[in-house]
């Protein structure tokens, strides 16, 4: 094993081969495509999310097979998948619901610092109208209402299944 002592501070001198191969290594993602939750009532979480904005994009699909069981390494597993795209078009939400085998339930009462995915976040143009509506269909908020500087209000939403939602309206 070779292991090199560098200078705190000191710059690591790069040839244009080394800095291609860095190149290289950063293009193997080309854009950021989806984020996956999966769920147990696909219709509730569905429409939760389409209420906050986002839209369903073509029509609710089911997957099974060889595909399926070798990706995600389950045997014989069938899953409903409903896909969302933001109103500007960016990064997608995938929902699943499996029905089979049977979904192994989280903790719906997950809090920010438990390990793994936490929350999903959205730009919001009014924080207060979303957070009212969302509380007058019975999903509450996880803390309160804060504001960072003078440039975003937010604040995190316990939607269904207990997901959390980060809503933030930009004020500056």
């Amino acid at each position: 094993m070779i292991v090199l002592r560098i200078p705190v501070g000191s710059a690591i001198p790069m040839d244009r081969q080394d800095e291609q191969r860095r190149i290289d290594l950063m293009s193997q993602v080309r854009r950021f495509d989806h984020v996956g939750i999966t769920v147990a009532d696909l219709k509730e979480v569905t429409a939760f999310f389409v209420g906050l904005g986002l839209e369903v994009e073509g029509t609710p699909m089911f997957v099974e097979g060889e595909f399926l069981d070798t990706v995600i390494g389950i045997p014989d597993s069938r899953t409903e998948i409903v896909m969302l795209r933001p109103p500007d078009g960016g990064t997608r939400l995938e929902l699943s619901s499996f029905v089979r085998p049977d979904h192994q339930p989280g903790s719906p009462a997950a809090m920010a610092n438990e390990l793994g995915l936490r929350n999903v976040a959205f730009e919001v143009d009014d924080l207060q109208t979303v957070v009212d509506r969302l509380a007058a269909d019975g999903y509450g908020l996880v803390g309160n209402i804060g504001q960072y500087e003078h440039v975003w209000r937010m604040a995190y939403v316990r939607g269904p299944e207990g997901i959390i939602v980060s809503l933030a309206e930009r004020i500056g």
